[in-house]
């Protein structure tokens, strides 16, 4: 058989603070019995079983093994949303900072000590100041190193004792500015990526300052900065570093870099006055907030048009473009504007030569030298002509000679024949009964006269 005896939660009426984050001395987180305990802890443990051997032995009684039970401790401990956002006071001892990076030490107080850790990831972002017997409170979640069954803090935040009271206020202000709009994304304004005047809030003998200069005279030389020197830290700093902001705004700059270099919370207070940040939302020219160190935030980084997380950034983030783009995209017109006027002369060349073509085809010139052609060609066609025509009227006239010459009498006349015509009346003698009187007789080669008398032409008749 196997009993099980159920937990319950505790009934006893509490308070529930109303922030999330709750605050424990170590006394309150000494030992587990104390962490089981209801009347310690202000909330409701979660209910569980615990599992009891029966008082006779039982073959089929399951028991657990050292490592599962401390594995539902740990589930009970981590599980738990109270234990993994806790804030604990006490005095640094056995502080260790092995060559692994991680930070090793114990919380105390007069009655309990607690072990805690800090991972080399949050040592480097966070960068604590740590020292044997300081007073200091520690941010993380409580968990358990099963090998050696201890709960340990596992910390991601270490501040001196009396921050947390700065905390509490920073996330009181920034809860009402927020509820208030003043930190939303939309009434944020762009960044000029070209200023012609940088506005500078900060003091005037840090080294942010400087590096600010430096920054800009090496980035983009050509713009005018205005500085507006104004304490960073102090009672004196909040309303100085409003009226700084009013009065850069009279100048009409571009931008404002409001920044100062590292430091505690306390140091860098003043940018979480309520004052300063409302001034920040007022201002007519967008601001980058540069303050502190890359973990640092401030209220004036939420209500800023932009965040850098060192003055350096922020001198960088204000130009955007550095005078090597400048330089750069100068070389890129040049280049362009050379191309754009090359192709451009090229069409126009293009143009007036299709124009001037154009113009030739309708010139006088090309009319008078196709007129001059087109009479050329009516010459060649009239000589062609002339020259067929007097080629036909020649052999027509050759035909007719040759017909002429056959019929000339002459030629008869070389063949042995004679033409025989009356001296008294010219006509020729064809018959004999013509022949009669003078009469001239033709021969091929001349003529002679021949008489006939009439008694002669009967006589032969």
């Amino acid at each position: 058989m196997v009993s099980v005896i159920s937990v319950a939660k505790n009934k006893q009426p509490h308070q529930t603070p109303k922030s999330k984050n709750r605050n424990y001395t170590l006394g309150k987180l000494s030992t587990l019995n104390d962490f089981f305990s209801a009347s310690i802890f202000p909330f409701p443990i979660p209910s569980f079983s615990i599992i009891l051997r029966p008082m006779q032995p039982d073959l089929f009684s399951t028991t657990l093994t050292v490592s599962q039970l401390t594995f539902r401790i740990r589930k009970l401990l981590e599980d738990n949303p109270e234990l993994q956002d806790v804030w604990v006071t006490g005095e640094i001892s056995n502080l260790s900072r092995p060559a692994s990076g991680h930070i090793y030490f114990t919380l105390k107080d007069k009655n309990a000590s607690l072990r805690c850790v800090m991972w080399k990831t949050e040592a480097l972002r966070t960068r604590p100041n740590l020292q044997e017997g300081a007073a200091v409170e520690v941010h993380g979640k409580i968990a358990v190193y099963e090998p050696q069954g201890q709960y340990q803090l596992i910390a991601s935040l270490i501040q001196a004792k009396g921050e947390g009271v700065l905390f509490q206020e920073f996330s009181r202000l920034k809860a009402m500015l927020e509820a208030e709009g003043l930190f939303d994304p939309e009434r944020k304004r762009p960044i000029p990526e070209l200023p012609q005047k940088i506005g500078i809030i900060t003091s005037a003998t840090g080294a942010a300052l400087r590096d600010m200069l430096n920054t800009i005279r090496r980035r983009l030389p050509l713009a005018h900065v205005i500085l507006a020197p104004s304490p960073v830290q102090g009672i004196e700093a909040p309303p100085a570093l409003v009226k700084a902001i009013q009065s850069l705004n009279l100048q009409s700059p571009d931008v404002i870099l409001l920044a100062r270099g590292g430091g505690s919370i306390e140091d860098l207070w003043a940018f979480n006055d309520e004052r300063v940040v409302r001034a920040v939302v007022d201002s007519k020219a967008p601001i980058i907030s540069g303050v502190g160190h890359e973990t640092d935030f401030t209220l004036c980084d939420f209500a800023a048009d932009l965040r850098a997380p060192t003055p350096t950034a922020a001198a960088e983030l204000a130009t955007q473009t550095t005078l090597d783009d400048l330089h750069f995209q100068l070389s890129t017109y040049q280049s362009r504007l050379t191309d754009l006027i090359s192709g451009l002369l090229a069409d126009q060349k293009a143009f007036l030569s299709a124009v001037a073509s154009r113009l030739k085809y309708v010139s006088p010139e090309r009319r008078i030298l196709s007129e001059y052609q087109h009479l050329d060609e009516l010459s060649r066609r009239a000589f062609s002509a002339l020259h067929h025509r007097i080629q036909l009227h020649s052999a027509s006239v050759d035909g007719i000679s040759k017909r002429l010459q056959a019929l000339n009498p002459e030629g008869v006349l070389a063949r042995g024949y004679a033409i025989i015509t009356r001296k008294s009346d010219g006509k020729v003698v064809g018959k004999v009964s013509q022949a009669q009187g003078e009469m001239n007789v033709r021969v091929s080669d001349g003529e002679f006269e021949v008489h006939r008398g009439l008694d002669t032409a009967l006589r032969k008749t």
